[in-house]
This record gives C-alpha cells, sequence and structure tokens, in this order.
C-alpha cells in the first residue's frame, strides 16, 4: 500500500515515519526544498525522541521517501493525507485554511486516478464539504473521497502516541465514496485494529468537531486546576493533593491536572480560540471555551508579577536565572510557550536574564528579547543569580540537588511555576521557596 503525506512538519513527518513503521510506502511532500534536502540527509527538523532513528530506519529499508515533487508522490497512491499548517488568522482568530486549500486542489490536479483525499490537520467543521467542493471543481472527472483522521499525538511522546494511541477517528462522506475511504483507512490502520484499538468512524462534521472539542476540553482543565491552585495559596491547601483527589474519580481522570504558568504549544492556544470564533459564528457561543482562553492569558502574565513580587516588588538589576523555556519537555517548540510572556516582562522590569534550556534555545533566541543571555547548561545559568524561575519541567532540572543550586546562587530565591522539587528540601537549602498552590 502506498500513500502520500502532504507537508513535512511535525504532524506530517512523525504521521508518515510511523505509517512506514507499519509496512506502508509513504512519499512525504513538501514545498521547501531545503527541508526536503536535509530530511534526505538524515538531518530532522524538529526534536521529538526516537523520530531520527525512526525516519533513518524506514528510509534506509526504502518505506519513506521524501520529495518535492507532487506528481510523483501521489502517483500510485490510494491516500493523500494533508498535514499543513493551519494557522490562526490574523484579525479574527479563525484558523488560516489557505495551505489545506491550495495542497487539496494542487493534489487534485496531479491524481492521475481514483483516491482517497484525507484532511489530517486540524481544521475548523465545514472545511472536508468545502475541500470536496473545490476538488471536483478542479477536476470534475476525479473519483475523489474526502475523509477527515484528526491526528491527537503529544509532543514530545507523539510515536507511542500514534504506535499505541487511545483511539482513531475517521470521519467520511456519505454513500459510495464514504464506504470507500472508510475501507482504505481501516486497512492502513490495520497494525492498531489488531491491538483493539478502538476505530470511530462518523461523519465528516463530527470529526473535525471531536478533534477541536478534545483539545479544548483539556485546555479548560489545565485552567481549571490552575485557578484552584490560586484558591490553594489562599486557603492554605496543596494543589496536588486537591488534584489526586479529585483525578481518582474516574470521571474525571487524573491527567491533565497539573498547575503551572500555563498551556502553549502548536495546538491549544490557536485551536481553542478557533472552536471559540466557530461557535459565535453559528451562534452556538462556547463560553467555558472563552473563560478558559481568558484564565490561561492573564495566568502566563501573572506569573511575571510573582516573580517580581518574591524579589521585593522589583527585579531592576538582577539576576535573573530561568530554568526552561519550550511549552512543555521533550520538545523544542516555543510556540505560545509562557517563557514568551514571562521573560520579555522581566527584562523590561530591568532584570538580566540568563535562561537555559536542553533543545529550545534555537528557537528562543528568534522570540525573546535581544538582551537574554543563554547559558551552557542549568548551573551555567545559576551563577551568581538572585532568583531561579523553573518554567519548564525538564528531568535534568529535577536532578539537580537544592544543595547543588543553592552553591552557584548570588540569592536563594526560587520559583518552582511547575512545582517540580520538594518544599522543605529547597527550604532545608536556605532557599526562599515559592511554587503553584502549594503551602
Amino acid at each position: 500500500m502506498k500513500i502520500a503525506m502532504i507537508g513535512a512538519g511535525y504532524v506530517g513527518l512523525v504521521s508518515g515515519a510511523c505509517f512506514a513503521e507499519f509496512g506502508v510506502d509513504v512519499a512525504v511532500v513538501d514545498t521547501d526544498p531545503a527541508k526536503i534536502e536535509a530530511l534526505k540527509a538524515g538531518r530532522i527538523p524538529i526534536y521529538e525522541p526516537r523520530l531520527d532513528h525512526l525516519v533513518a530506519d524506514n528510509a534506509r529499508e526504502g518505506r519513506l521517501t521524501f520529495t518535492t515533487d507532487l506528481d510523483e508522490a501521489v502517483t500510485g497512491a490510494e491516500a493523500v493525507f494533508l498535514a499543513v499548517g493551519t494557522p490562526t488568522r490574523r484579525g479574527d482568530g479563525h484558523a488560516d485554511l489557505t495551505y489545506v486549500f491550495a495542497a487539496a486542489e494542487q493534489v487534485a490536479r496531479a491524481a492521475k486516478g481514483p483516491l482517497v483525499l484525507v484532511t489530517k490537520s486540524t481544521v475548523p467543521v465545514g472545511t472536508g464539504r468545502e475541500v470536496k467542493r473545490r476538488v471536483k471543481a478542479a477536476r470534475p472527472d476525479l473519483d475523489i473521497a474526502v475523509a477527515s483522521n484528526p491526528e491527537f499525538l503529544r509532543e514530545g511522546a507523539a510515536i507511542g502516541d500514534f504506535m499505541r494511541p487511545d483511539r482513531i477517528v475517521i470521519g467520511i462522506e456519505e454513500g459510495e465514496a464514504g464506504a470507500r475511504a472508510e475501507a482504505v483507512l481501516k486497512r492502513l490502520y490495520r497494525p492498531l485494529y489488531l491491538i483493539e484499538t478502538p476505530i470511530v468512524a462518523t461523519g465528516l462534521e463530527t470529526a473535525e468537531i471531536i478533534k477541536y472539542a478534545a483539545n479544548a476540553f483539556l485546555a479548560m482543565k489545565i485552567s481549571f486546576i490552575n485557578e484552584v491552585a490560586d484558591l490553594c495559596e489562599k486557603a492554605g491547601a496543596d494543589v496536588q493533593q486537591v488534584a489526586r483527589g479529585i483525578g481518582l474519580d474516574g470521571r474525571i481522570g487524573r491527567k491533565f491536572l497539573h498547575a503551572g504558568p500555563g498551556y502553549g504549544g502548536s495546538c491549544f492556544p490557536k485551536d481553542t480560540i478557533a472552536f471559540a470564533r466557530t461557535g459565535q459564528d453559528l451562534g452556538a457561543p462556547l463560553r467555558l471555551v472563552e473563560a478558559t482562553i481568558a484564565v490561561n492569558d492573564g495566568r502566563k502574565l501573572a506569573m511575571a508579577d510573582r516573580v517580581i513580587a518574591a524579589c521585593g516588588g522589583s527585579v531592576a538589576g538582577k539576576t535573573i536565572a530561568v530554568l526552561g523555556l519550550t511549552f512543555k519537555p521533550e520538545t523544542d517548540d516555543m510556540r505560545d510557550a509562557p517563557s514568551l510572556d514571562i521573560v520579555p516582562k522581566l527584562a523590561a522590569a530591568g532584570a538580566v536574564i540568563r535562561a537555559f534550556d536542553p533543545q529550545g534555545m534555537g528557537f528562543a533566541r528568534q522570540l525573546l528579547p535581544a538582551g537574554v543571555h543563554y547559558a551552557n547548561n542549568a548551573l551555567d545559568a545559576l551563577a551568581g543569580a538572585e532568583a531561579v524561575v523553573l518554567l519548564t519541567e525538564w528531568n535534568e532540572f529535577r536532578n539537580i540537588a537544592p544543595e547543588k543550586l543553592a552553591s552557584v546562587m548570588r540569592g536563594r530565591v526560587m520559583l518552582d511555576l511547575r512545582n517540580v522539587y520538594d518544599p522543605a528540601a529547597m527550604r532545608e537549602a536556605g532557599f526562599t521557596y515559592h511554587s503553584i498552590g502549594r503551602p
């Protein structure tokens, strides 16, 4: 079986490599010649654990190829996946579908025979119908079935999520075209069916809403526990124990109940905004989602104020060490990371910032103020600092003993915004320790 994956970004590259691991012949297409040449040479443009080995192994076996030639890629393909970007559209918050529609029309013009065109990108409800209309207008003679197959990959754990997913969602058209698309996709996902992965087959619109609703609900859990953390601080309670106490309820679940400086990344910020805009447009406002967005935006900015307050009300001229810049560990993704709000605000208040992140500093240099100093390692960032702010819970930060932290710092202020360290141990080491929602 052969498929084509349009887009060599995060979703396209991970999905293409994982399908190849299933034994499928996968051609990954991208319009960026430099990216394709890098992939052919074995250089991976993103950081994702194990992805480099997966790409190398399947490329060596001939199952995974990279090209800029769309005609070559779609020739003989039973399914073509659209895995292009859907960024937030300037001005109104809707998802920008320019790349999706352009890619769909290009595939239609390049197709030599019947195929299934699958939207892998996160798209608003109604996109599949519009894709169908556009491809039929571009090629009225083409026998093409349109489907939706949203991805649910977590950065830092994407390969495991693809190989052992909670479910596979397949959205299909009505009639013969839909039946054909469902059959192709179920054959493609047969290795997961054999390990009893639930396959949820729905209509196009339902599949599109499932993706947005899932991300919005998870984002809402994060904002909820962050507000509960604020309450815990006022009441003298421990948010970690609260999270455990409610998370053990099977109706709630333990995941995404970790208090912190707010969510970021490539999905939650843009998807919650797009989902809320869709609700407004259709006259069915999603008020909980709208509140989630507002809470998260305010939380990031409030974290910088916490740092300033912990430093006596001013950070002017003070050296602040920042550990972690990416929105989460095990990724180099800086998109909508809390650091993009917190670090500039501290710098504007006069702080001298010394930062370290195991994977994100390359992108951080392009996004953060010019005066930020990037350290060689965590202890280098801490050298001479009056205060340290832990923003991303990389394991290598967890493994540094409090006494080691204290030995290289000038001051003893610690703001643990991810609740990584043991408060008693930090205080025993002489730190004025501030956490999120813990006494």
